[in-house]
């Protein structure tokens, strides 16, 4: 493996004996009541051997689920799943962090426990469809979240945390990145709200930093990351102020001084530096569609401490072993990341030197 992945550190709390993070991908096999299966556990314990897991979006709530099949942490039921899994990582000597995802309007009734219609900073209808049991459907105008509403959902990712601790993770990851709810509220576009969460940078961050301050309270600075995206237009996104939001964002989080912040890096380098300058704890860096080297060059840089892979470690169960001999990679296969079944989930080869 590249020197530059090989040293040991720590992230927050957690110790880890490299520097090369799974990056969170959605990859749709739970049950339909969001319980992580055997399978699910299988898949995660294969991948251990990265530095840090961090998984699917999880959600803290029947509102906060968008997709099917998703994995929830707000039941018993939940609870008990992610615990199997966590324990198969923790067996095979790996560290885990659950991402907390609520997805706001990037939903459909027909995809929740509660058939409800979609949550969101304002009632403004995303320009894109959601598959569901019966087919592609027009997303629905989302419903706007009353101010009352908006902290209850601080509260459900509270309690959600709780239950990540309980379920046996190392940490909890928050999500506020590819255009859901925490994005949704960042974004002048999907947030045209006149209350304390609208208008105004910092007023649109607000959400963001009491979800980050309540999870942070409940389980632990030290136990806490959160994920942004600065720039990404996913889920009919369009930022107008991209530089001046995120560096209010990030100077807002840094003195809760959590475990990391992890930014999705779509080329913003200035911004990037930004950063990197205002970040007091470890610094997570996804350079989208580039290669391994390419990667660790920005911990040699200082621009990041770690970095994360996102279809190469789906796609490599134990990509740490193809690095360190320098062995070809298996390919992903991208019709096979939603469509279920240990095809394209558990059964990608592993390295056989």
């Amino acid at each position: 493996m590249l020197n530059a992945l090989s040293t040991p550190t720590t992230v927050g709390g957690t110790s880890v004996a490299h520097r090369l993070v799974m990056a969170p991908m959605t990859r749709d096999r739970s049950t339909p009541e969001g319980v992580p299966t055997p399978l699910n556990a299988q898949y995660y314990a294969q991948r251990a051997s990265t530095a840090l897991i961090i998984t699917e979006g999880t959600q803290p709530s029947d509102d906060g689920q968008g997709y099917l099949l998703t994995p929830g942490i707000y039941t018993d039921a939940h609870i008990a799943g992610w615990r199997a899994v966590t324990d198969a990582v923790h067996a095979a000597d790996g560290r885990i962090f659950i991402q907390l995802m609520h997805v706001g309007r990037v939903s459909h009734p027909d995809n929740t426990p509660h058939g409800r219609q979609p949550v969101a900073p304002s009632a403004i209808t995303p320009n894109s469809a959601m598959f569901t049991t019966s087919g592609l459907q027009e997303m629905p105008t989302p419903r706007a979240l009353s101010t009352v509403e908006v902290a209850a959902t601080v509260g459900d990712f509270r309690r959600a945390a709780a239950s990540v601790v309980a379920a046996g993770a190392d940490g909890v990851g928050i999500h506020a990145a590819n255009g859901y709810l925490i994005h949704q509220f960042l974004s002048g576009n999907t947030n045209q709200r006149t209350d304390g969460y609208g208008g105004s940078i910092e007023n649109r961050i607000r959400f963001a930093v009491e979800v980050a301050t309540a999870v942070a309270d409940e389980i632990g600075a030290d136990r806490t990351g959160l994920r942004i995206s600065p720039g990404n237009a996913l889920n009919d996104i369009a930022e107008s102020d991209t530089e001046d939001l995120y560096t209010a964002l990030v100077g807002a989080l840094s003195p809760l001084r959590l475990a990391y912040l992890h930014i999705m890096h779509f080329g913003n380098d200035a911004l990037l530096a930004t950063i990197r300058d205002l970040w007091p704890t470890t610094l997570i860096v996804n350079r989208a569609g580039t290669d391994i080297a390419t990667r660790a060059a920005d911990i040699d840089s200082g621009t990041a401490d770690l970095v994360s892979v996102g279809s190469l470690a789906l796609a490599n169960p134990d990509l740490v072993a193809h690095l360190q001999a320098d062995a070809p990679l298996n390919e992903p296969a991208p019709s096979t990341f939603y469509q279920g079944g240990a095809v394209g989930y558990t059964d990608y080869p592993k390295f056989a030197g």
